[in-house]
């Protein structure tokens, strides 16, 4: 979710729950430079593409930023999500947040998604939300590695958000494309991994 800021204001933003045990409840944004939740209109729009299979779902949310798109999975009946991220002034927001929410089944990890991904994992993930910087155009290989570290059950979905102005994401073989919309200077996809007898 790190993104450049609409203005140049240094004061923190806020960040707004669309739906579910916490809607509406409003969090602080960790003031941390190119750092701003996904915009509630696309988030809304994500989670009706999700809706069935939110609740009960184990989540990925990686480049976590402010936890947008992981607290609001929890907040709609996702069983755990964790978030990983590199920023530890956002990490100490985003710790904070999920302790003013009581969320449960939150976990915060504290590292580089591309180092983190290759390590041992307990369980595979049913959703993942991949949201790098734009600027570092980083989705193509984000997507092959994931597949290659097995972290994805069949069937897996995947979020993915880019600068519209850049090429669509290359998905990995097996992958397919779902969702495709733009909001902005956004573009923002769902995919889906296929079984692996369907390969």
């Amino acid at each position: 979710m790190a993104k450049r800021k609409k203005t140049g204001k240094t004061r923190p933003g806020r960040l707004r729950i669309v739906a579910g045990n916490w809607r509406s409840r409003r969090l602080d944004v960790a003031d941390v430079p190119g750092l701003r939740p996904t915009s509630e209109r696309i988030r809304e729009t994500l989670f009706n593409w999700l809706s069935v299979r939110v609740p009960g779902a184990h989540c990925l949310d990686l480049f976590a930023g402010t936890g947008a798109l992981g607290l609001e999975a929890l907040s709609r009946g996702a069983n755990s999500v964790v978030f990983v991220e590199q920023s530890a002034q956002a990490v100490a927001m985003l710790r904070n947040n999920i302790a003013i929410l009581g969320a449960d089944g939150a976990s915060v990890v504290q590292a580089d998604a591309n180092s983190w991904l290759p390590g041992n994992h307990e369980s595979a993930f049913d959703i993942v939300f991949l949201d790098p910087p734009f600027a570092a155009d980083m989705l193509d290989d984000l997507c092959r590695l994931l597949e290659q570290q097995n972290v994805l059950v069949d069937g897996a979905l995947i979020y993915l958000e880019q600068d519209k102005s850049k090429p669509a994401t290359r998905l990995p073989d097996g992958w397919q494309l779902l969702k495709n919309k733009t909001a902005g200077n956004v573009r923002y996809m769902l995919v889906q991994r296929q079984n692996d007898k369907e390969h």
